[in-house]
């Protein structure tokens, strides 16, 4: 939490450029950016071009998804002028600051600062440019909309709603006839019951378009609760931090 306000206050006016011109919210982009690599500190030292041969032919599980990654990664290496064997990454060749995989940085990467290059390792301009972009592009990120609320009244009686999966395709009345408080929901709004288990029993949440949209990064409940569970954290520190007497 700590990292992400001080990466907030260092970078404020990309962030808030950023927001202005894709709706997506700073602190959600600094979440991600400290699930993902702790704010840069943990972008992985494998080079990608062995990382995605390695997995293409001698992973058979997904050798498939693999080598297409690989294909997407020459491909990116030419159109971006840069040697294949210089760009590093994670075990499974995730790429930069924000790890996105070969395929997403030709798709979504954007060069928010005008340079002429997409720089997701070292220019911070490109890699929050690039993070909004993608959850506008990719996850459809509504401007100004909620993400997710706990649902009151839901408990493990609720099976059938929660099995209807992560993306929001139930409409708030349905919870409502089954007892759940939907809280504050948007007009017209679909949501999804969300159930959590913790070290304190289980949690149920009301999902709505921009929790799905966090999944579209990572396709796992857990991961999107966490980035906005981690985004709340930084963001009441950040305004606390931002309105303290001192803070000029």
């Amino acid at each position: 939490i700590r990292g992400g306000v001080d990466y907030w206050r260092q970078h404020a006016a990309t962030l808030a450029r950023a927001e202005r011109e894709y709706g997506v919210p700073a602190h959600i982009i600094v979440a991600i950016l400290g699930v993902e690599t702790r704010y840069g500190k943990h972008t992985g030292g494998y080079r990608v071009l062995d990382a995605l041969h390695t997995l293409g032919f001698h992973y058979p599980p997904r050798s498939r998804f693999f080598r297409e990654q690989l294909s997407h990664f020459l491909r990116f290496a030419r159109e971006e002028n840069i040697p294949a064997t210089m760009p590093t990454g994670s075990y499974a060749g995730a790429m930069g600051v924000p790890q996105f995989m070969p395929d997403s940085f030709r798709v979504y990467a954007v060069d928010f600062d005008g340079d002429g290059r997409r720089d997701i390792w070292n220019n911070t301009a490109d890699v929050i440019g690039s993070v909004a972009n993608y959850f506008v592009e990719k996850g459809k990120w509504q401007r100004g909309q909620p993400v997710t609320h706990p649902a009151r009244g839901a408990d493990g009686s609720h099976r059938k709603l929660i099995d209807a999966g992560a993306r929001p395709t139930l409409e708030p009345s349905q919870l409502q006839a089954a007892g759940i408080d939907v809280g504050d929901v948007p007009a017209g709004a679909k949501v999804s019951l969300l159930e959590f288990k913790t070290h304190d029993g289980r949690e149920y949440w009301i999902g709505m378009h921009n929790f799905y949209s966090i999944m579209r990064y990572n396709p796992r409940t857990k991961y999107a609760m966490a980035v906005y569970q981690l985004s709340e954290a930084i963001r009441k520190d950040y305004l606390q931090v931002a309105t303290a007497p001192d803070a000029g």
